[in-house]
């Protein structure tokens, strides 16, 4: 089983992708940069509020499915700066507060629409 998930509560696909994709328990979602859907425009300049807006781009992307992100198993983080880490984190915390997920994070050359930070995760869908 293979099905396409949209919500107006996440900023749409931005070129050929979806928000996610749910195949059989597992939903995939797609990068998120710090868009928020109500304005289109990034909801901050710092590290802390653009991690803040993907992670509840993910949440809401989650919650169309009725999915948590207690849900989510792995995720990436792509940081413009690896020095906003430690700012990223606190900000991550919040969002996961017991049985973390599996976590990677990279620091890389740029992100769309210059974004300090993307988040993609994967979720268990039981």
């Amino acid at each position: 089983m293979k099905k396409v998930l949209a919500t107006t509560k996440a900023p749409a696909a931005i070129g050929p992708y979806s928000q996610a994709i749910r195949a059989d328990k597992f939903v995939f979602v797609s990068g998120q940069i710090p868009i928020d859907s109500a304005t289109g425009e990034f909801a901050g300049d710092d590290i802390a509020a653009q991690t803040r807006q993907s992670l509840t781009n993910i949440q809401n992307i989650l919650a169309s499915e009725g999915l948590t992100m207690a849900n989510v198993v792995k995720t990436t983080v792509l940081l413009k700066n690896i020095s906003d880490f430690g700012a990223m984190n606190e900000v991550y915390a919040s969002f996961f507060e017991s049985d973390c997920p599996a976590r990677a994070a990279f620091e890389v050359a740029a992100l769309p629409k210059a974004a300090l930070v993307e988040i993609e995760a994967i979720a268990y869908a039981e």
